[in-house]
């Protein structure tokens, strides 16, 4: 037998580009056209009436929260950023009824024009004399990357009914975990301190499940997750929603599992830098829910 026969279960090019006609098809039968800017691809995404296989939604979600890289970067660059081969890429952009990926990244090209920073703030900055420091100055970029999306894109209206969802409850239980644990943990100890009263499920002794076990109606939950959203926190959200908590959210991307599970949400896209992900703007969003959640139930 040759050993350059392809494997039963392996896909052919040609049943790629098939798979990629059809899926472009159904677009066009769910009234879908092709998208000519950011703003209308991103109204497809957040459609909810678009399913994408495992590869491909690894690639709609970073396309979603990095549409600057996107812009700037080579297929290949792109490709590994998103942890995918550059053939997907290229599969996607078909999806959408693009030749190719050149093309496809032309609306995310076309989104950056106008907003190039200040050459004056560009300037060539002086190396820094260790390799500690260039992490250091490379996090503090980060994060302050993270805090000026806010300024970008801030959803208010979302913002003032999460606050109101929050003020309203009997007892308010904070999810979170990996990632996010550290910003649901800081807003459990803000919400007591202002004596709000509230539960942070913290899954000690594998108890998650538990410990929202007596979730009513009249409570609400704050939850927090961040991509690659494979934690317990969707399990634990769900139960949530079965016994009509009111559920808030804080994530980063309308493909998080706790959207169609949430009241209201609002997307915080935190920068990374060295495989370091920034956690100032979730931090900033979430003290800023504490402080509206206080001013409403004492005002």
């Amino acid at each position: 037998m040759s050993g350059h026969r392809r494997a039963a279960n392996e896909p052919s090019a040609n049943s790629l580009e098939t798979v990629a006609r059809k899926r472009s098809r159904s677009l066009a039968a769910l009234g879908y056209t092709k998208p000519q800017t950011y703003e209308e691809l991103r109204a497809v995404l957040s459609s909810g009436t678009v399913h994408f296989p495992k590869r491909l939604r690894q690639v709609a979600i970073f396309l979603w929260q990095h549409p600057s890289e996107v812009a700037l970067g080579t297929i290949a660059q792109v490709a590994d950023q998103a942890g995918v081969q550059p053939s997907t890429l290229v599969r996607f952009a078909q999806i959408f009824g693009y030749s190719g990926f050149s093309d496809f990244q032309a609306l995310f090209k076309d989104r950056m024009k106008g907003s190039w920073p200040d050459p004056q703030g560009s300037q060539e900055k002086a190396p820094e004399p260790n390799a500690n420091l260039h992490f250091l100055n490379g996090m503090v970029g980060a994060c302050q990357a993270s805090l000026g999306r806010i300024g970008t894109g801030f959803d208010v209206d979302s913002f003032e009914t999460m606050i109101d969802h929050l003020a309203a409850a009997e007892l308010i239980y904070v999810i979170g975990s990996k990632r996010a644990f550290p910003v649901t943990t800081y807003l459990s100890l803000t919400l007591s301190q202002q004596g709000v009263r509230n539960v942070l499920v913290d899954n000690v002794g594998s108890t998650a499940l538990d410990q929202v076990g007596c979730i009513t109606p009249r409570d609400a939950v704050l939850a927090v997750s961040f991509s690659p959203y494979n934690s317990i926190t969707p399990d634990l959200v769900a139960v949530a929603h079965e016994r009509r908590a009111r559920i808030v959210t804080i994530t980063d991307s309308t493909f998080s599992p706790l959207v169609k599970l949430s009241d209201t949400w609002l997307e915080v896209v935190e920068q990374d830098f060295g495989g370091f992900r920034s956690l100032a703007a979730s931090l900033a969003v979430g003290m800023a829910l504490v402080h509206g959640v206080v001013a409403q139930r004492t005002g």
